[in-house]
């Protein structure tokens, strides 16, 4: 089972999806990729994540351009508001999906206030991961 998971900057919602989805279950290939990668994750994602006992901090920050020559059973955009345009991607998927997140990064305000947003976006993914893991990805493997 192959899912390539995308974003913008590939750098806070994808690269924490990502991490709860091989957390789930490590017989899964997970791989994580933007159209606009930052190359390099942000430290509030690393640290809400870390914070729960998963470690993203060897991920990479990388181009789709990457994964474009593979084949992928599920295809996943996190990407949120109406700002943001969802990467397409070309390559061979068996299933696209959309899941949208808001960008935890984009945050303004007192430092408790965008730390909150961070732990918020973070257990929304979890849980909407969470669920697709065990509806449509585990009955499959």
């Amino acid at each position: 089972m192959k899912v390539l998971i995308l974003c913008t900057g590939n750098s806070c919602r994808s690269q924490m999806a990502h991490g709860f989805l091989q957390s789930f279950d490590e017989r899964i290939q997970v791989e994580s990729g933007g159209t606009e990668a930052s190359g390099k994750l942000n430290r509030k994602a690393v640290k809400a994540m870390a914070e729960i006992g998963i470690d993203i901090s060897e991920h990479t920050s990388d181009s789709v351009q990457k994964f474009l020559n593979e084949e992928w059973d599920y295809v996943i955009t996190v990407c949120g508001g109406a700002n943001e345009s969802c990467p397409a991607f070309f390559g061979e998927v068996k299933h696209r999906l959309h899941i949208g997140f808001d960008d935890p990064s984009h945050a303004t305000g007192t430092d408790e206030f965008i730390w909150s947003e961070f732990i918020r976006v973070r257990d929304e993914i979890k849980e909407r991961f969470y669920k697709l893991y065990e509806d449509e990805i585990k009955p499959q493997l």
